[in-house]
């Protein structure tokens, strides 16, 4: 890791206090997880699937009340297909996570790819500060991958109740990013670090309330739509650039796929760049819609005379 004012979330002796046991053990089956072929893998991730669609009533409604405002046209047997496909997925990508903890540095890259890379090579070659504005997806921790193939990349981290997993994300995106910087510091000091010329990666898409948001579409709904995103790009004299991985399963390949901005984004006008930021980030997601992270609150803010989703 590049020296920086952001070090890597630091080891404390406190993360091994019996309550974290468990997830110690999970991080060992993991360690363990990462020798098997990627089919194998896969196969395991699939069973995982399976068995949350079967036994978390939770998270399966979740999934089909997100993906039924993608597909409201769907017949009910067919919008379970989709429930399950992604279920499927998303144990994949929990299974893939051995790989990003646990994997050689030069197997990882052997594994990534990324299609737009133009868009990055064009905006690089006019010194131009970057910011890739990444779409959740269940393999979303392989984008830091695929750029530091050519890129240095740095972002931004969301602390959890699991200090634990918070030091092994962070570690393990540290292997590929020069830093991570804590979502609570505020938009200075990741405008000061754009002007490094390294690659901001910003996940532009959850709910959080309407601070520092607005409401914009997404897949025919109204959506809290960050404005940070925007703005991030209007102090940086920045060029965005949206993103999404997924797993090409005919590639075998985790693929980066960047598509750019209007050429006027930002415009400065709030709501016209969010509605600018979702009919992006709908194009990449719908090139592989199984691979989106359903399971996250997406319409968890609910606009004037819409109906909750999340009951």
């Amino acid at each position: 890791m590049a020296a920086t004012d952001y070090p890597e979330v630091p080891f404390h002796l406190s993360m091994l206090h019996p309550r974290y046991w468990l997830t110690w053990l999970g991080l060992a089956i993991a360690s363990l997880m990462v020798q098997l072929p990627l089919t194998w893998r896969h196969a395991l991730g699939d069973q995982l699937g399976g068995y949350l669609y079967r036994r978390s009533a939770k998270r399966r409604n979740m999934v089909r009340n997100n993906l039924r405002q993608v597909f409201p046209d769907l017949s009910e047997s067919a919008l379970e297909q989709k429930v399950k496909s992604h279920l499927r997925w998303y144990g994949r990508g929990l299974v893939d996570y051995s790989v990003f903890f646990f994997s050689g540095r030069q197997r990882l890259l052997e594994q990534v790819e990324i299609e737009g890379g133009e868009l990055l090579e064009a905006a690089h070659s006019r010194q131009q500060p970057i910011i890739l504005l990444l779409a959740h997806s269940v393999m979303l921790e392989f984008a830091v991958i695929a750029l530091s193939m050519r890129y240095q990349s740095f972002g931004s981290y969301k602390s959890s109740d699991n200090p634990v997993l918070d030091w092994m994300i962070a570690r393990s995106r540290c292997r590929f990013a020069d830093f991570v910087v804590p979502r609570d510091a505020g938009l200075r000091p990741l405008v000061r670090a754009l002007q490094s010329k390294r690659i901001m990666i910003f996940l532009p898409d959850e709910d959080l309330g309407l601070e520092n948001a607005v409401f914009a579409p997404f897949f025919g709904r109204q959506k809290a739509t960050l404005t940070t995103p925007a703005r991030l790009t209007k102090l940086g004299k920045a060029e965005a650039i949206a993103g999404f991985v997924a797993f090409d399963e005919s590639k075998k390949r985790y693929v980066l796929k960047l598509k750019s901005m209007p050429d006027n984004y930002p415009t400065g006008e709030l709501v016209t760049d969010a509605v600018a930021l979702n009919k992006v980030l709908e194009l990449l997601i719908l090139e592989s819609p199984e691979q989106y992270m359903w399971l996250m609150k997406w319409y968890k803010t609910t606009a004037e005379g819409d109906e909750y989703l999340y009951s």
